[in-house]
C-alpha cells in the first residue's frame, strides 16, 4: 500500500491531430484537475502531449496550450519515428518527475474516467496496471477478427501478453527505471511491459467511437505493428521452420522411395503432377522461410547499430522552451 498522494503525467503521443487535439486537451485538463480536487493526484500533475513528427498543426496546437497553461508540457521529434517510440519518449522523459505515469491516446477513445481506477490500482502498490478493453463492439468486423487472430497467434507463439489489451496503462516511477534499461530498438511495448515482472493488476474501460478527425493507425502500420511484436517477443517461428522443414525432410524421403518404386517396375511418367505441386510448395515455403529468416537478421542488424530510437528537437518543459 501506498500513502503519500502521487504526482501523475499524462502521456498522449501525438501524430497529426489538430482535428482533435483541442478537444482532446480539454476534456484531459478537466478530468486531471478533478483528480487534484479530490486528492487523487498532486497539484503539479501534468499532461505530456508527444508530437511524433507531425505535418499539420498539432506542435504549434501543443506549443500554444503549453505555452499559456503550465498544466501541459511538450516533445517534438525531429521527424516521425512511429507511436511506440512517442510513447516511451514521454514516459523516460516524466518519470524524471512524476511518481506514475499513464499513457492513452490522442483521440480519447478510451475512457478517461478509468483514471480513477488506474489510480486506486497504483496506491495498492501496484507499479503497472494495464487497461484492457471490455468488448470490441466499437471496431469494423475486419480488425476486430485480425485483432483476435493477432493475440491467439501472440499466445500460441508464447508471448505474455493480456487480450484486448492497450496501449492505455498506467507504470510506477520504479518501473519506468526498469523500463528505461531496456535498450532495443524494435519496440512492442504491449510485449515488453509484462517481461519486468512487478506487481501489477488489470483496469477494463469501454471504448468511446472517436469524435473528430480518423484514426492515424491504417491498416499498414497495424500489420507492422502485428509482425514487429511477433517478431521481437518470439523466436517460435524460426523452431517452427526447423518442424516444417524436417516434416518436408520425410516427406521428400517417402516421394523418393515411391519414385524408385515407379522406375523400377517402368512407370516413370507417373507422378509428374505430385512431383510439380511438391516442388512448387517446397519452393514456396524456402522463400517463405528464407523471408522470415531475413526479418530477423535485419532486425538484429539494426539493433547493433545503436543508433537513437528517436530525437527531441524542441522540448516545452515547466515553462520552458529548450
Amino acid at each position: 500500500m501506498r500513502e503519500n498522494v502521487p504526482k501523475l503525467y499524462i502521456v498522449i503521443p501525438c501524430y497529426n491531430e489538430e482535428e482533435i487535439l483541442h478537444q482532446s486537451m480539454d476534456i484531459l485538463k478537466g478530468k486531471l484537475q478533478r483528480l487534484v480536487q479530490t486528492g487523487k493526484v498532486t497539484s503539479d500533475s501534468r499532461i505530456v502531449c508527444v508530437d511524433d513528427g507531425s505535418k499539420d498543426g498539432t506542435w504549434d496546437i501543443i506549443a500554444e496550450r503549453a505555452d499559456k497553461d503550465d498544466i501541459f508540457l511538450g516533445l517534438r521529434f525531429s521527424r516521425n519515428y512511429g507511436h511506440q517510440n512517442a510513447i516511451l519518449a514521454g514516459m523516460l522523459e516524466s518519470r524524471k518527475a512524476a511518481d506514475c505515469v499513464v499513457t492513452i491516446d490522442a483521440d480519447l477513445q478510451q475512457d478517461v474516467e478509468a483514471l480513477d481506477d488506474f489510480l486506486a490500482k497504483y496506491m495498492e502498490g501496484c507499479d503497472v496496471v494495464y487497461g484492457v478493453r471490455n468488448d470490441r463492439d466499437t471496431d469494423k468486423a475486419g480488425k476486430k477478427f485480425t485483432a483476435e487472430a493477432f493475440y491467439k497467434l501472440m499466445k500460441f507463439l508464447g508471448v505474455d501478453m493480456l487480450p484486448n489489451s492497450a496501449d492505455y496503462r498506467l507504470l510506477s516511477s520504479k518501473a519506468l527505471e526498469a523500463l528505461s534499461e531496456y535498450p532495443e530498438s524494435n519496440l512492442f511495448l504491449r510485449g515488453l511491459i509484462p517481461t519486468m515482472g512487478f506487481k501489477s493488476d488489470i483496469v477494463y474501460f469501454d471504448v468511446k467511437d472517436r469524435t473528430g478527425g480518423q484514426s492515424k493507425y491504417t491498416l499498414s502500420k497495424m500489420m507492422g505493428l502485428a509482425l514487429n511484436g511477433i517478431t521481437s517477443m518470439s523466436t517460435r517461428p524460426l523452431e517452427l521452420i526447423v518442424v516444417i522443414g524436417l516434416f518436408f525432410c520425410l516427406l521428400a524421403l517417402v516421394i523418393f522411395i515411391i519414385s524408385m518404386i515407379d522406375w523400377a517396375r517402368g512407370m516413370v511418367v507417373k507422378g509428374w503432377t505430385t512431383t510439380v505441386a511438391l516442388l512448387c510448395l517446397i519452393g514456396g515455403m524456402n522463400l517463405l522461410t528464407n523471408g522470415l529468416v531475413g526479418l530477423y537478421v535485419g532486425k538484429s542488424y539494426i539493433e547493433i547499430k545503436h543508433r537513437p530510437r528517436y530525437i527531441i528537437d524542441q522540448a516545452i518543459w515547466d515553462g520552458n522552451d529548450k
